[in-house]
């Protein structure tokens, strides 16, 4: 796994790319659930700081990813929370 991936010029954090892709290819419907928001919200914060390129990246699967709307409600609200102390 490459630490970072470009897409379209641009520097994202391949680890969180990989699992989203893995999250959605999974035996689900193809959307990120909030068991998968979760282990998400845990490898941003692994560093203990949110980086550009963190959030970047999860704007990017935000846009690019489907949700189910559980698990899109909790991650913008834990991850505000979370960043508002970084």
């Amino acid at each position: 796994m490459a630490y970072y991936k470009t897409i379209d010029g641009k520097k994202y954090d391949g680890e969180l790319l990989e699992f989203a892709d893995a999250a959605v290819a999974g035996a689900g419907d193809g959307r990120i659930s909030l068991k998968d928001a979760e282990e998400l919200l845990g490898k941003v914060k692994d560093g203990n700081s949110y980086t550009d390129i963190e959030k970047d990246t999860m704007a990017y699967i935000r846009d690019n990813y489907k949700w189910t709307k559980e698990a899109d409600a909790w991650f913008r609200t834990e991850i505000r929370k979370w960043a508002s102390t970084k």
